[in-house]
């Protein structure tokens, strides 16, 4: 099973990074469910902006942690050059 790294641009122009292993669920569950992340569900609508594979659950995460480490523009940078 692959799961992604992504992130989400908010309502109020802020970005959200998570992880998952069923893309196109968990952006519909941001966006609507009872499911979504405290913080997207205050800031609905949310766009996927940038998206990329990883091996396991285990990469995935340490990905997410090294982009949620990064400065807003390295992320802007990021999701310009990315996947998406």
């Amino acid at each position: 099973m692959s799961y992604y790294v992504y992130i989400l641009r908010c309502a109020d122009n802020t970005l959200y990074t998570g992880i998952t292993n069923d893309l196109a669920a968990r952006v519909t569950a941001h966006n609507e469910g009872k499911t979504a992340a405290k913080y997207t569900r205050a800031r609905r609508p949310v766009v996927l902006v940038y998206r990329e594979q990883a091996a396991d659950r285990s990469s995935a995460l340490r990905r997410e942690h090294s982009i949620k480490a990064l400065d807003r523009q390295s992320k802007e940078l990021l999701i310009k050059t990315g996947d998406c």
